[in-house]
């Protein structure tokens, strides 16, 4: 997926959203618009979504209100936006568990594809192997033998199944050929919450808000889930490195309309997410956060889309995996 476009793309796209309307700039938005995050407060993706409605916020000088639509693995927040009128008024804020979900349940509400219109791929969010500092290893592989030597013992916590936390952990036991236990928690911010105070052992915690906790050395790291190391963390090996060759489970957020909203609507707020993410100011912010900016067109996300629902379809069926 490219990078947030280079300086000729960007103005072409300032060009294309005024010329659709000199009316745009007075017909929309004309009232505060819905920013559905499917994340707990707290968690990553109800960081990013704050930081991305603020930026929205001001561009258009219309109020944009998170909404976050938490449960049943993240699929409250779509299936409401996909019954909500095309207007551009309700926005879905996408991440990586819904290309999973389109595959792990039987039966949903919604279709990810069918009913959604692509505005723009927004950031891409890694992720840590974290362990609570009382358990007693010091690096994967100590993890590893721990987690054969305790079959079902050793406990793992996600934002409920189908999220990005509880993909991360089942590739894990697949290609590590270990079990550990499923605890889900209503969201990432509870799941968190649940490994500083030792409740359970292991999180992949998404790095932006990991980081306080594993510099305060409440979380200990051992490994990212990137195929390179992260600046942010530059001694902490990668899963692949560290012994689990090829692993990768990267997060990402997108921004999604209901389809059928008028194109000029999406048009404007592709615009308007290339504007939010490069500024200067908001580009330190976000890699303080340690998202990395995308901004893709609405096409790329379409097809980026398409890509991961049948690529993540194929883990969960090799995996074996159904929320069912």
């Amino acid at each position: 997926m490219t990078a947030v476009g280079g300086a000729l793309r960007y103005v072409i796209v300032l060009m294309i959203a005024a010329g659709t309307g000199a009316c745009l700039a007075q017909s929309y938005p004309v009232k505060p618009v819905r920013y559905v995050v499917t994340g707990s407060p707290g968690s990553s993706t109800d960081v990013f979504g704050r930081f991305m409605a603020d930026g929205l916020t001001q561009h258009f000088g219309r109020q944009f209100v998170v909404d976050n639509r938490t449960g049943a693995g993240s699929n409250i927040g779509p299936e409401f936006v996909s019954r909500s009128p095309a207007d551009g008024y309700t926005l879905l804020q996408m991440t990586i568990s819904h290309a999973v979900n389109a595959t792990l349940y039987r039966s949903l509400g919604y279709d990810i594809i069918r009913d959604f219109s692509p505005v723009t791929q927004l950031v891409t969010d890694p992720a840590v192997l974290s362990v609570h500092p009382s358990l007693p290893v010091s690096n994967m592989a100590a993890l590893i033998r721990l987690a054969k030597g305790r079959p079902d013992a050793l406990a793992y916590a996600s934002g409920g199944a189908g999220t990005f936390t509880f993909l991360a952990a089942e590739l894990f036991n697949g290609q590590a050929g270990v079990k550990m236990l499923h605890v889900p928690y209503k969201g990432g911010g509870p799941a968190l919450t649940a490994v500083i105070a030792g409740e359970v052992s292991v999180y992949f915690a998404p790095l932006g808000v990991a980081l306080p906790y594993l510099q305060g050395r409440r979380l200990r790291p051992l490994g990212v889930t990137t195929l390179k190391r992260l600046p942010l963390l530059p001694d902490v090996p990668t899963v692949s490195e560290a012994g689990l060759n090829g692993y990768e489970a990267g997060n990402w957020f997108a921004l999604l309309v209901p389809v059928r909203t008028p194109r000029d609507i999406v048009a404007s707020l592709y615009a308007a997410s290339l504007v939010v993410l490069r500024n200067p100011a908001a580009g330190k912010r976000l890699n303080e956060m340690a998202y990395v900016p995308v901004g893709s067109s609405p096409d790329e996300l379409a097809m980026h889309i398409r890509h991961e629902v049948e690529r993540l379809g194929k883990v969960v069926r090799a995996l074996n995996l159904s929320a069912d």
